[in-house]
């Protein structure tokens, strides 16, 4: 007998199910290549890999999260690319169904009581009128969950979750701290990326999708989108960013950290420029006002806001940098009787004159294949909603517009108040203010252009917002975590400081 057949025979008696259930995969796999082609063989394929990444999730919980974290930023840019045979927004979904559930499986460890705040009764009341509108059929075309289902998952459901989500798993300084320095590690490499394609150039998928869209090719002029959905998604994204890691390069006390953000804060103030989004820069403005508005203090209020002023004066009364084609068009947002913004003002109109007969809107995941071409209710649906809001607009009603910006109001004025009045730690403060100013910055951007919902702003934005009910709760272990950091920081210096004397004898 053989050496070679003696191995096998001893692997297979010692790991006997594991390589009978192996080869079996192989041959089902094989003959799903043979008869249904290469999505069932990939199927089948990756089967013995998703068994391996459920005990890892299983066993280290926070894999999963950033997994989830992970599949977040980067869905967008994979699916350009590599075409995926499943809905993209159902793998975030299972993800997210997942972490909630291993939580629940161990919800001794967990703090589910920290979800019971303002901002989840506020979701749980956008959440109660969305199921009433399951019931909504102002186009006459009947009532069906599954399309329901489909449209309230992406407007309601994954709103809740990532407030569960944020809440349940990141819940320590150090996790706090992972998760900011984990979302700017992602933000740098959409810099990168977008600097790629600026000096370098497109990919194919990449060039094929703007010289197919006429708002990202115009006059010659190239929008960027980086990783993301498109650019004016990447221009908000990364104008909310920039203004949440100015706050925290300037509230923490942890030089590391400070300096880090702070290289952040600039390369994504230079990315968001070439997005070709005015609404970034707007939005970009927006969220230095609500840090400048929170921060409770009149050293930063005066030296940041002589900076901002300065900052602002160049950009609308001088013309600096306007040789740079991105420079001009955000100058652009300042202009009343830019043409481009005049067009959408056209297009609110022509949907108010129809949107009066549907209070409650055309239906939660109506899109226009839904509705039959002789319903005047098809035209509501044709015409370019140009804003997040529009859409919720016309899919809900001047009703549910109402009820969705009355609990935004009430989630963000509460957030303002605990970062006010709840916080002490002034570092800790930072990070509260960085989360609310990045989510008033989102729904700045998200008035003008239909990028609210889109990935990965639900999870960061509405999660970061998520957070900051539950820092008051963290201060008395943030303040343990900051001082073994600052103590670690003046053991370096004085180690450094040490060895460059000894050097000079």
């Amino acid at each position: 007998m053989s050496t070679k057949a003696y191995n096998i025979r001893n692997y297979t008696r010692e790991n006997g199910g594991r390589a009978l259930t192996l080869l079996l995969l192989f041959f089902l796999a094989i003959y799903n290549f043979i008869n249904s082609g290469y999505n069932a063989f990939v199927t089948v394929t990756v089967i013995p890999f998703l068994v391996l990444a459920a005990y890892v999730f299983f066993k280290y919980k926070m894999s999963l999260f950033w997994t989830l974290f992970a599949v977040n930023f980067l869905l967008m840019f994979t699916v350009r690319h590599f075409p995926i045979p499943i809905p993209i927004s159902l793998t975030n979904e299972v993800l997210e169904l997942m972490l909630i559930g291993l939580a629940l499986l161990d919800v001794s460890r967990y703090r589910f009581g920290d979800t019971l705040n303002v901002m989840l009764l506020m979701l749980v009341v956008w959440m109660v009128f969305c199921f009433i509108e399951l019931f909504n059929d102002s186009c006459g075309i009947g009532i069906d969950v599954y399309r329901w289902y489909t449209g309230a998952r992406l407007m309601c459901f994954q709103l809740v979750y990532a407030l569960i989500i944020m809440t349940v798993y990141v819940n320590t300084p150090d996790k706090i701290i992972r998760l900011l320095v984990v979302w700017a590690c992602f933000i740098l490499f959409a810099v990168f990326w977008v600097w790629k394609q600026v000096n370098i150039g497109l990919t194919d998928a990449e060039r094929s999708f703007i010289y197919n869209s006429p708002s990202h090719y115009m006059g010659g002029k190239i929008r960027y989108m980086s990783c993301f959905s498109d650019a004016a998604n990447f221009g908000v994204h990364l104008a909310a960013a920039a203004a949440a890691f100015v706050t925290l390069a300037v509230h923490l006390r942890v030089t590391k950290y400070r300096l880090f953000f702070t290289v952040v804060a600039v390369l994504a103030v230079w990315a968001f420029f070439q997005s070709g989004t005015r609404t970034a820069l707007i939005c970009f403005i927006a969220g230095l006002f609500i840090f400048l508005a929170l921060c409770k203090s009149r050293k930063i209020l005066l030296s940041a806001g002589t900076v901002f002023a300065v900052f602002l004066y160049i950009l609308i009364f001088t013309t600096i940098g306007n040789s740079n084609a991105q420079m001009r068009r955000m100058r652009t947002a300042f202009d009343k009787d830019d043409a481009s913004m005049n067009v959408r003002d056209v297009n609110k109109a022509t949907l108010r004159k129809y949107m009066t007969e549907a209070p409650w809107g055309v239906g939660i995941g109506v899109e226009t294949p839904d509705i039959p071409p002789y319903n005047k209710f098809r035209l509501i649906t044709d015409v370019p909603p140009d804003s997040e809001y529009v859409y919720i607009w016309v899919r809900t009603g001047k009703v549910g517009l109402t009820v969705f910006i009355i609990t935004t109001v009430i989630m963000f004025i509460g957030a303002c108040i605990v970062v006010l009045f709840r916080i002490k730690s002034r570092s800790l403060r930072g990070v509260g203010i960085a989360f609310t100013s990045a989510f008033f910055t989102l729904h700045l951007g998200g008035y003008a252009n239909q990028i609210l919902m889109q990935f990965p702003n639900v999870l960061i934005f509405y999660g970061g917002l998520a957070l900051v009910y539950v820092l008051p709760a963290m201060e008395g272990k943030w303040e343990e975590w900051e001082a073994r950091e600052l103590a670690i920081q003046e053991d370096r210096k004085r180690q450094k400081l040490e060895k460059k004397r000894a050097s000079r004898v």
